[in-house]
């Protein structure tokens, strides 16, 4: 069983930008489609942004397009988001979790069955 492993989070002035990266421990992920959420305080999860197995579909929640990115290494085991132009509002524990590629649409956690500990950003006004 895979274990994931968030990284890169931190504080950033609005307008500034942030990488996440979310790598396996145990397991590789290559195999797997992975998802980014995030949580903020008194808010319910949200899906942020999502990428199959193989790196080449990539899917955003409205709120992040066109300001994150999400990627795939060349060899699958380490996942990003590439966060730019960021806002207050992006202040959350961002989460990253893998998943089979088919059944469930990226944006449902349901989707996902691993789930990393989370990585905080926090965006200053």
């Amino acid at each position: 069983q895979a274990q994931l492993v968030e990284s890169g989070g931190g504080l950033v002035q609005a307008g500034g930008s942030l990488r996440l990266s979310c790598a396996a421990s145990g397991r590789a992920i290559y195999i797997y489609a992975m998802g980014w959420f995030r949580q903020a305080p008194g808010k319910e999860r949200e899906f942020v942004a999502g990428i199959d197995w193989s790196g080449d579909s990539t899917y955003y929640a409205d709120s992040v397009k066109g300001r994150f990115t999400v990627s795939r290494d060349n060899i699958k085991t380490t996942v990003y988001l590439q966060m730019t132009r960021l806002k207050p509002e992006d202040t959350a524990v961002y989460y990253c979790a893998s998943g089979p590629n088919s059944g469930e649409p990226y944006y449902r956690s349901a989707k996902y069955n691993i789930w990393g500990q989370g990585t905080q950003v926090t965006v200053s006004s």
